[in-house]
Parts: C-alpha cells; sequence; structure tokens
C-alpha cells in the first residue's frame, strides 16, 4: 500500500499549492469546479485529462487556509519520508483547525492505510467523498484499499466509479482490466 500511498502524494495538490491563485470564494469555487469537471468528462485523451485534473487539484487545494496548507505540506513530507505516523498527526491536525477539508481526509487516508490500517484509511476516504463527491482520488484510493485487502470486486466497483468521473484517469483502464480479470477469476 506504500506505493498506493506516494502514488497519492505524488498526484496530489503538493506542487499546485505553490502555484494556486488567491483562494475564490466557495461560491465561485464550486462554480468552477462544476466547469472543470464537465471538462474531464469530455478530455479527448489522458494528456488533456491530467491537465485538467491539475486545475481541479488547484480548485480543492484553494478551500485550505494557510495553517492547514503548511500543515498539509509537512505531512506529504514525512510521507515520502516514510514516517507515516508522524504524517497522520500533521494530517489529524489539519483536520482539527478545517474538518471540512477533503484533502486532508484523503491524504490522512493515504498515510493510515502506509501504517497499515486500512480500516481507518476506507472511513477517511469515505469522509472525502462525503465532502466531495466527485473526488476521483478518492474513489482510487478506496480501490487500491479494497484490492490490497482483496476485495477485488468492490475495488473494480470503486475504480468504475472513479473513471465515470475521470474516464482519463491515469492508468485507470488498464488497472480496470486487470481487476476484472481478478473478479472473473474469483467467479470460476
Amino acid at each position: 500500500m506504500r506505493a498506493a500511498a506516494l502514488a497519492l502524494l505524488l498526484l496530489s495538490a503538493a506542487p499546485v499549492l505553490a502555484q494556486a491563485p488567491p483562494a475564490a470564494t466557495p461560491a465561485a469555487r464550486a462554480v468552477e469546479l462544476d466547469r472543470l469537471f464537465a471538462a474531464l468528462a469530455a478530455a479527448p485523451d489522458e494528456v488533456a485529462g491530467a491537465a485538467v485534473e491539475a486545475r481541479i487539484r488547484a480548485a480543492w487545494a484553494q478551500a485550505a487556509s494557510p495553517a492547514v496548507v503548511l500543515l498539509m505540506q509537512s505531512g506529504r513530507r514525512n510521507l515520502q519520508a516514510d514516517a507515516d505516523s508522524d504524517a497522520v498527526e500533521d494530517f489529524d491536525a489539519a483536520l482539527t483547525l478545517q474538518p471540512d477539508f477533503a484533502d486532508a481526509w484523503l491524504l490522512r487516508a493515504a498515510a493510515l492505510s502506509a501504517t497499515g490500517d486500512n480500516a481507518a484509511a476506507a472511513r477517511d476516504v469515505q469522509q472525502a467523498l462525503v465532502l466531495e463527491p466527485r473526488r476521483f482520488d478518492a474513489l482510487d484510493l478506496l480501490s487500491r484499499i479494497q484490492e490490497q485487502t482483496g476485495d477485488h470486486a468492490g475495488a473494480l466497483r470503486s475504480l468504475r466509479a472513479a473513471l465515470a468521473i475521470h474516464p482519463r484517469l491515469a492508468g485507470g483502464e488498464d488497472r480496470a482490466r486487470l481487476l476484472l480479470q481478478k473478479v472473473e477469476g474469483q467467479a470460476t
């Protein structure tokens, strides 16, 4: 699961946070996100999908307060350094300050999964999805957690839900094919 946590970390808003424009109002951010998700669904290929994904991640990151941004950066550094428990503490602190910030729930889920606590990780992913049901990255992480725990059918359902939102998710179609083979192999 360490690889999945690091993949999420690398794809998360770490580089975007430094480049994000000043935070928009929540209403303006919601309108922009709706527009971006429509563009994401219509992206013609993975390159275009990745470009729109980066803009979505930047919009999500704008919701963080300055203190939460610092805690999130610290948590990411700790995850990269394999200091998973320290990362969990950083994301806990971010959630104490801003419990409605889905990124913190999602990255704490990645850190919890890296520590081996997949049940708690799955709960955090679910909370991120409550806050933002279009979190394709949360669905992808949930899929990876389910796959790791042997729930290939659940992993395939979660990945297909992510692909319904982000049809050009990098590696998504290949993973879906592999999961389908595992599910069909289980049925025989």
